[in-house]
């Protein structure tokens, strides 16, 4: 696990209820992609269901980390991005399930027009820092 700084409300900058505004971290970074709710197989999981979805995101975003030799307790932001802003608290229930209120990293919601199919209701990035 790297070192990280938590900083959940700058001098002048009104707390966040959901992220942390900033993080700092060193060490190794450990860029992962948006990962989409597809199943080892390349299967879609939970269609047209939020909650099922973003679990299996978070899933695919625990073992993209652990390949890397990282945990969720090396994540420094995540970005969400989603096809409707609704979808946002099954984004952070499965979150939850992965990474404690104290802990919580830097993050940016994105609601978009489409993702790369019309069954994906998210897709989830994350960046993390890996001591040495």
């Amino acid at each position: 696990m790297s070192d990280l700084t938590r900083i959940p409300a700058p001098d002048g900058v009104a707390p966040a209820a959901q992220y942390t505004h900033v993080v700092a971290a060193t060490g190794r970074l450990v860029a992962v992609s948006g990962q989409l709710p597809l199943d080892e197989d390349g299967k879609l999981v939970g269609e047209g269901d939020p909650a099922a979805q973003a679990r299996q995101v978070f899933e695919n975003l625990r073992r993209c980390l652990a390949a890397a030799g990282a945990t969720f307790d090396d994540v420094v932001k995540l970005t969400y991005f989603v096809t409707d802003m609704a979808h946002l608290p099954a984004v952070r229930g499965a979150r939850a399930a992965h990474i404690p209120d104290d802990r919580l990293p830097a993050a940016s919601a994105v609601q978009v027009a489409a993702l790369v199919g019309p069954q994906f209701l998210m897709e989830v990035e994350a960046l993390a820092v890996v001591a040495g």
